[in-house]
Order: C-alpha cells, then structure tokens, then sequence
C-alpha cells in the first residue's frame, strides 16, 4: 500500500503523467456526453436521423479541446449552439435551443478560456458568450428580462472565477521562477566564495614565496661577496623570471576573486610577447633556438594569446620532463594561420613526473579560436608540439575559455 502512494506521489509531481491521465479523463467525458446527447437528441429538436450523429458530435465533442486549445473549443461549441438554435426547431414542450449537453460542455471550456487564452480572447468570448445565451436562452425563460440579464451574469462570474485561477497559477509560477533564481543565486555566491578562499589560499602559499625568491635574488649580489658577472646576471633572470610568474599569479588571484562577469583590466599577453618569452627562457639556462617568420603585429589578440600560452606551456613540459635537452621553436605567421612548432631533444636525465593537464590545456585553446594541436614523442626519443591558429579573425570560432 505505501509502495502504491508512493508511486501515486511520483506520477503526481510528475507534469507528462498528469497531462496523459487528464487527457484520458477529458476523453472519458467526451465519449459519455456524446453516449447521451445522440440518444436523447431527437427528444428535444426535430433533427433527420441520418444528421443525428453529428449534431451530437457539435454538442458533445469540443470537449476534448479543452487542454489542447480551449479557444478553438469554444469557437466550435458556441458556433454550433447558434446553428442550432437558429436552424433546428425543437420539439414542443422543449424550450431550450440546444441540448443540455452542449451547455455542460460549453461552460467548462469558457472557464478553460478564461485560464489560459489570451486576454484579448477572453473578452471576445465574454462578450458573444453572453449576448449567445441573452438571445437565445430569450424562449427558455418565462421571463424575458430574467434570461437577459441572468445568463450574462453567469457568465461574467464564470469569466471572473477564470482570471482568479489564472492570476493565481500565474503568481504561483512566478513565485517558484524567483525561488529557482534565488537558488541560482546561492549556489552562485557559494561558487565566489570558494574562488575567494582558493584565491586567500594561493596568495598564502604560492604568492608569498614567489615574492621571496624575488628578494633573494634581487638583494643576492648585495648580501654575498665577491658574485661574479655571470652569477649576477644569473641572480637577475631569476628575478625577473619571478616577478613575471608573481605578475601571472597576481592576476589568476583576481580573476577568482571576481564574479566572472566584469571585463579583465589587466594587459594580456599577444603574439609579440612570444619574443621576450623565448629570451626570458634562454636566460633561464634553457638551450633554446628559435626562428621567427612574419610579422607579429598582424596576429590578433585573441590568437596572439592562445600562441603565447601553447609556446609558454611547450617550453616549461621541456624544461620540466627532460632538463638540459636542446629546444628548437618554429613560428611562421602566414596569411590564413599561425604555425607553431615545439621540440625538444632527449633530456639527459628525463624527469618521470605524474601526467598533468598541460596538453590538454593548449589542446582546447587551440580549439577554441578554430585551431588544432598535436603534441607526440618523436622517434629520437624527444617530443613534438604542433599547433596550427587561424590568423585571420573572421575564422576565429570563439575566444578561449580557458584563463
């Protein structure tokens, strides 16, 4: 029994199940008001037995429109009442213009109008609702002034019961709308509040040690004697390799310290910034070559960027997997693309380390912009990164998604 409620609770809540069994029912009510009013029809008007079934149908059927399309329902029912009550006399001893089935089913789907058709239909069905069964209902009544004005006034409280639903339903999905926004909002200052902590966290750790060996190797020549020009000009890469990977940390800092949606203030890195790039990485000790054809100037920001990152990853996976080997860079700007090349030689003694996100990264920032990227060990045991960008911007498919 409670497996049976709880299944019943389910099929409740669940808005595809509720219309089927509503459908059903409306289906139901259909074929028993249709069973009783071809029956009964030729009772009250004078109708040819062969036309019968459809009159009946006029009566009964419209009924089933009554979630489909209410409008369309109603048009037809109350269409037919006055076809019938202009063109089918009914027998004697019967007063009414129709039978009483059409007008069970008329008033469900002029309740169903006023619920949902739009306002402007609703006023239209008022309005010929009600002058309908002033003039018709007229013979009904003894009292002509009593069919005038009471049918009128059904109808407009029927018509007024309608708007109360419909505001109702319509407050109450708003409400749940602003509940869902609500909730939207929550997880979204949960989210900020996590980047604030990763971001309070990475500042602690990574910050504040990036900012001591900036120190030391800036204050280095000063604090121990007899440094040798090498050994300062060492001491310098280090601290200007330092300050611009602080710069970089300062600024992922911000980004998640933000709500995502203000525009980036900070300077990002282009295509020309891929030089100075390569001359930080030499000074560093990493024995790197390079060739450069074509203007960098001409690259857009966007694949200018993407370039940057790919060139900036490819040279610190050769500095980290395989210290010491020779690295060799390729980058030819054309008119239609932007081709890169990375390789690096057999490390002396490759570094075994856990695989990160690296070329998985570059990968979908290629993509991003419409380019592709192959990265894949050589034959001599080195290992190669392709990367071909489009360098015109109306190929671009979309700017990166990744910070």
């Amino acid at each position: 029994m409670a497996r049976r409620m709880r299944m019943l609770a389910r099929t409740a809540r669940d808005p595809k199940q509720v219309r089927l069994w509503f459908d059903i029912a409306t289906v139901v009510v259909a074929v028993t008001m249709f069973s009783v009013a071809w029956p009964t029809l030729h009772l009250t008007h004078q109708v040819p037995a062969a036309a019968q079934p459809f009159i009946a149908g006029l009566a009964a059927l419209p009924i089933v429109l009554v979630r489909v399309n209410p409008a369309l329902g109603w048009s037809i029912s109350a269409g037919s009442a006055l076809l019938i009550a202009l063109a089918i006399p009914h027998q004697p001893g019967n007063n009414l213009p129709f039978q009483v089935v059409h007008i069970l089913v008329f008033f469900p789907l002029l309740f169903a109008v006023a619920v949902r058709a739009h306002i402007r239909m609703v006023v239209i069905a008022w309005l010929c609702s009600a002058l309908l069964f002033a003039t018709t209902m007229a013979d009904a009544d003894q009292s002509v002034a009593s069919s005038a004005f009471g049918w009128p006034i059904a109808m407009t409280a029927l018509v007024l019961f309608g708007l109360l639903v419909r505001w109702l339903v319509l407050s109450r999905r708003a409400l749940v709308e602003q509940e869902e926004v609500s909730e939207l909002e929550r997880a979204r200052r949960t989210v900020l509040e996590e980047k604030a902590r990763i971001a309070r966290d990475l500042h602690d750790v990574v910050a504040h040690h990036m900012s001591m060996v900036v120190v030391q190797a800036q204050t280095a020549p000063y604090r121990i004697d007899d440094v040798s020009p090498s050994a300062r000009a060492e001491f310098e890469s280090i601290g200007a390799s330092a300050r611009d990977a602080l710069n970089e940390v300062r600024s992922m800092l911000g980004v998640l310290r933000s709500d995502g949606q203000l525009p980036e203030h900070a300077p990002q890195p282009v295509a020309a910034d891929v030089l100075p790039l390569l001359e930080g990485a030499r000074r560093a000790g990493v024995p790197i070559d390079w060739t450069i054809e074509g203007p960098l100037h001409t690259v857009p920001d966007t694949v200018g960027l993407a370039l940057y990152r790919i060139a900036q990853e490819s040279l610190s996976n050769a500095s980290r997997h395989a210290p010491h080997a020779a690295v060799r860079l390729s980058l030819i700007v054309r008119t239609e693309s932007v081709e890169l090349t990375v390789v690096n030689a057999p490390g002396e003694s490759p570094v075994e380390g856990t695989p990160g996100t690296g070329i998985v990264g570059m990968r979908a920032r290629a993509e991003s912009i419409g380019g592709t990227l192959t990265a894949e060990p050589r034959p001599d045991g080195g290992f190669e990164v392709r990367a071909s960008l489009p360098s015109s911007p109306s190929v671009i498919a979309a700017p990166p998604a990744l910070p």
